[in-house]
């Protein structure tokens, strides 16, 4: 039987599988009138995991309608030796008996006396500026010299200068932030935090979902690999900056598979590096004859968010996630503050200021027609 990987979560010196176990996504069930996990599916997906050799689980408060937390609190009974618990506090207002109360409420869910990795929820630089380094990383810093948490930690969601400024602060020992075939922005950053000794936690490695579905444009990018999910998994890996690719897993099918391929040889080499650069480089260059994202085009009078609209069009004709790119139309539809495609006037706003002179009404009539639902 092959054995998983393990790597160093930088400075903070544990040992930690390659693959940790996402708990955003556990199967549910209906209990009365509200949605709870399904502890039979869910325990056993989790023991299967750390059967294998997963010791690194993440949650979080409102993860699963607030139910997760006490899955992994169960899943934990008879397990914790050697697992390392990873949840986060979502709180950032003015209250420390607030802050506080989220913290001791994560405990008492998860039924452990301390938590190793403690994260403010979902940073920017701002964040850190208003709110973490005036107040909140006192009562983080309090918390841990009172042994309730051992790592103080952040998930990020920003740029690579926000990336980099938090790593020079010092104050984060980890930092949970999004990467994966499809959203490689933060490539640069990580690799910076790495080298500052900062344990980096890959979020999305299938890129939310997007890289479960097999197509056409993206399947047999390198020999040998056959699906894309392993596909995207081995290259997340890949990164030497990425000591854990956190994948959420719903099902017993997903455990097993993602088990396997983190028990592999999960690197790849210098010529599928090449193949798959190549590859997704003629993706993107494609894309961007359509739409580059500049938002020149904004601000729309009928309040048509042009470039978001395009994103998604994109990721069908480009990529062929059409269920992925109709499901984010339907999502942008439910958005008071904005219009869908149908909403153009015509009135040539937007094309006057394209730099690359879109024939922006056309492809919004395109757009609609191929990302609305019947």
């Amino acid at each position: 039987m092959k054995r998983m990987n393990y790597r160093i979560l930088g400075k903070t010196g544990l040992k930690v599988s390659q693959l940790g176990f996402g708990a955003m996504r556990l199967p549910m069930r209906k209990s009365g009138e509200r949605e709870i996990v399904d502890r039979d599916l869910a325990v056993p997906m989790i023991h299967a995991a750390f059967d294998a050799g997963v010791n690194y689980i993440d949650t979080a408060v409102g993860y699963c309608h607030e139910d997760s937390q006490r899955a992994v609190g169960d899943a934990l009974k008879g397990r914790r030796d050697g697992i390392i618990v990873s949840t986060k506090n979502p709180y950032f207002g003015p209250d420390e008996k607030e802050w506080r109360k989220h913290l001791e409420n994560s405990l008492e869910r998860l039924q452990i006396s301390s938590i190793d990795i403690y994260n403010h929820h979902g940073i920017r630089w701002q964040t850190y500026t208003d709110e973490i380094q005036p107040r909140l990383g006192k009562w983080m810093i309090r918390a841990r010299d009172e042994g309730l948490i051992k790592h103080i930690c952040v998930s990020f969601h920003d740029n690579n200068d926000a990336l980099r400024k938090v790593v020079d602060t010092g104050y984060p020992e980890v930092i949970t932030l999004q990467y994966n075939l499809l959203d490689r922005q933060l490539e640069d950053g990580i690799a910076y935090a790495h080298s500052k000794g900062i344990g980096i936690v890959v979020m999305g490695p299938v890129g939310g979902g997007r890289l479960a579905d097999e197509t056409d444009a993206v399947r047999s990018m390198v020999p040998g690999i056959t699906r894309i999910p392993e596909l995207a998994l081995r290259f997340v890996l890949s990164n030497p900056g990425v000591s854990i690719a956190l994948s959420g897993m719903s099902g017993m099918q997903q455990v097993l598979e993602n088990i396997k391929t983190a028990t592999d040889d999960t690197s790849l080499s210098a010529m599928d590096k090449d193949l798959l650069e190549a590859h997704m480089n003629r993706l993107k260059a494609f894309a961007d004859l359509y739409c580059t994202g500049c938002g020149y085009c904004k601000p729309c009078p009928k309040n048509v968010d042009i470039p978001a609209i395009f994103d998604a069009f994109n990721q069908g004709r480009t990529y062929g996630y059409w269920d992925r790119a109709r499901q984010l139309y339907e999502w942008y539809g439910y958005d008071k503050s904005k219009s869908t495609a149908d909403a153009c006037v015509e009135c040539g706003t937007c094309e006057a200021k394209c730099p690359q002179n879109i024939p922006i009404i056309k492809q919004l009539k395109e757009a609609h027609a191929a990302l609305k639902k019947s």
